[in-house]
């Protein structure tokens, strides 16, 4: 039987933004299975006979349909923090987060005393054209007050099929009155990807692992080389600080933009013919340019794959605090109209076959960040080895995985990236950071 999917890894902090498509289960019976059969059905009795007696004894009428679900979500969330019900709706925001294009306006929001706040519009998209600015409060959506909403309600009234309008009514600081725009959907893509300039360096954050990273991590490196100019070009800093993971094959494709040759990450299920291996190919779209990818706290999965991958074939210098340490895959299994489920199904391993499960990747180079006195004492993540029911670390060594999450919303505050720029500048030196030239592939003997 042939399995059509791809993988997932699911950062543990959004509880997984990804999504992917599964035609058909395989299915195996074994004689173990076989003999348990009998004592199997005798619980699922069990279980009809609960159910049953809810039914026609709970104090009021209970939904059957929401009963039956949450005995399914209750099964799968006893296996591990990462498996788990998605409800139709939840399972399709899940395609929306993944795929990173909806139809909308364009706008990164928050909530702010009961209304939406606008963090900031998306360069070029219907929001920004018709003039929302950041700091905007919106009030109403086509006449209907905000207030008493949750931000995910707001949202989904926000999106909607394109070349649909919908009214708008903002409160901006120093307008007297309030401010009505009509706003057309148009088709709004998530930048997963962010770059700018530091000197002679090219800094590449990347938030999330979603179908357009790799094209646009692609995107920014040919960008900043250009406006750099390779002959001024000193290197590039790969933020992966706070990104939550995402899709397993962007986590390769990414890795792989680095790496001309090697293993970039296996994966290994149940049985020993469940191992897959996947391997870069030449072509460093960075031609060998030192490279230092930032982690912490809040640094999980696809994001670790990428640490570790590079880490190992000495690519670049990890710099930060140890990630959060989720090294498991996740399988999504649409089940029609019913929504889907997401099953762990694998551990991944490293190039040098260490998992990081509940242990996280260890910097090469530790740095923690200076806190504001209100976040002294509550800015670590607890890590995978923190969740009730993570699935167990493998190899030597005990568990201990996350760390310090912060990042200082200016970068003048942010050691950790002022300190990767004063190594790839020379201002600095460690013996952790290969010098130029000295970076080599392949994992270390």
């Amino acid at each position: 039987m042939i399995r059509k999917a791809s993988l997932l890894l699911v950062g543990a902090l959004i509880g997984g933004a990804t999504i992917t498509a599964l035609s058909q289960m395989p299915v195996r019976v074994s004689g173990v299975a076989n003999a348990a059969a009998s004592d199997t059905y005798r619980q699922l009795n069990l279980f009809g006979d609960v159910f049953e007696r809810v039914r026609s004894d709970y104090v009021e009428v209970p939904d059957d349909a929401a009963l039956i679900e949450s005995a399914i979500n209750g099964m799968l969330s006893s296996l591990d923090p990462h498996s788990s019900y998605l409800s139709p709706k939840h399972f399709r925001d899940m395609q929306v987060q993944t795929r990173g294009e909806f139809g909308g306006l364009g706008i990164e929001v928050t909530m702010e005393d009961g209304l939406v706040k606008v963090v900031t519009p998306i360069d070029d998209t219907p929001a920004y054209k018709a003039g929302v600015l950041a700091g905007d409060l919106i009030t109403h959506l086509d006449g209907e007050q905000i207030q008493g909403l949750t931000l995910s309600e707001a949202v989904e009234k926000m999106r909607g099929p394109v070349n649909t309008g919908i009214d708008l009514t903002i409160r901006r600081e120093g307008a007297a009155e309030p401010i009505k725009l009509t706003i057309t959907r148009d088709v709004i893509r998530i930048r997963s990807v962010r770059h700018r300039e530091e000197g002679s360096v090219g800094y590449v954050r990347v938030t999330q692992f979603n179908e357009q990273t790799y094209d646009g991590l692609k995107d920014s490196i040919d960008e900043l080389a250009k406006t750099i100019g390779p002959d001024k070009l000193k290197g590039y800093v790969l933020d992966l600080r706070n990104n939550p993971g995402g899709l397993l094959d962007q986590a390769i494709a990414v890795s792989d933009a680095f790496l001309q040759r090697g293993e970039i990450v296996s994966t290994r299920g149940r049985n020993n013919d469940e191992t897959q291996r996947y391997n870069a190919r030449s072509g460093d779209l960075t031609e060998g340019l030192p490279v230092i990818v930032l982690v912490n706290g809040g640094s999980a999965s696809a994001s670790e794959i990428v640490a570790g991958a590079l880490q190992d074939h000495r690519r670049a210098t990890v710099l930060g605090t140890r990630s959060f340490g989720k090294g498991s895959v996740q399988t999504i299994v649409p089940l029609g109209a019913n929504g889907a489920i997401r099953l762990t199904t694998a551990r991944y391993y490293t190039p040098s076959g260490v998992s990081i499960q509940a242990k996280g990747i260890t910097p090469d180079i530790e740095v923690l960040q200076e806190l504001p006195d209100e976040l002294k004492g509550n800015a670590e993540t607890k890590g995978e080895a923190g969740l009730r029911g993570h699935l167990q670390g493998e190899g030597d060594g005990e568990e201990s995985s996350g760390s310090q999450a912060y990042v200082p919303p200016d970068p003048k505050d942010d050691a950790q990236l002022k300190l990767a720029l004063d190594l790839l500048n020379g201002v600095q030196v460690n013996s952790a950071f290969p010098p130029v030239g000295d970076q080599k592939a392949g994992i270390p003997n």
